[in-house]
């Protein structure tokens, strides 16, 4: 298998790969998209909402902001945001608050909603690792590949910043390779018990 990579501009790579099948190209691709647990803010509980947007609206611009997300986080993690602001303000991600130093909004100005004079927002939100197979909020990112002849592809792939796109392919192979790992080992147990 040969690696060569094409273009990088700051959040897409693409990148040729000799040596692959189609059938191993897409488990790449839907593992990439799929299979990395991403954080993402799921639940969340408002003090006070004065503005002219309602909580679940708000609820669903924040699930989408993307959070920086280390690979070896442990199952089951929560981090608190909280936002604490009074206008006349434009709130943005910038704004979010997190109780982990290492864990923050990825892109800090994505416009969350403008308070008017005296209109404010005060909340916390707590984001969860979970899988694009859930919910789109926890998708990584974006991976699409096109063939170039026999056993030679083209990946193109997109992070959606909550990581390197680069570490999205790798973060994908690993899961897969994991899986596959698992599979073997049932497979050789069947076995045995024949």
């Amino acid at each position: 298998m040969k690696i060569t990579i094409e273009k990088e501009k700051a959040n897409k790579i693409e990148c040729s790969v000799d040596g692959i099948t189609i059938p191993f190209a897409n488990a790449v691709r839907r593992y990439s998209m799929t299979h990395i647990p991403v954080l993402a803010m799921d639940h969340l509980t408002f003090y006070d909402n004065t503005s002219w947007i309602f909580d679940e609206y708000i609820a669903h611009r924040l699930g989408m902001i993307p959070i920086l997300t280390p690979e070896k986080l442990p199952e089951g993690v929560e981090i608190i945001f909280t936002i604490d602001e009074t206008g006349p303000k434009v709130v943005c991600s910038k704004d979010l608050k997190s109780n982990d130093k290492d864990i923050s909004v990825a892109r800090e100005q994505i416009p969350i909603l403008t308070l008017n004079e005296n209109q404010r927002l005060r909340l916390e939100a707590k984001a969860r690792l979970d899988y694009g197979t859930k919910h789109a909020k926890f998708q990584a990112g974006l991976v699409t590949y096109e063939i170039l002849g026999k056993d030679k592809f083209r990946f193109k792939l997109e992070s959606f910043f909550q990581m390197e796109p680069a570490e999205l392919i790798v973060r994908g192979c690993i899961a897969l390779e994991k899986d596959l790992s698992e599979l073997i080992k049932e497979v050789k147990k069947a076995e045995k018990k024949k």
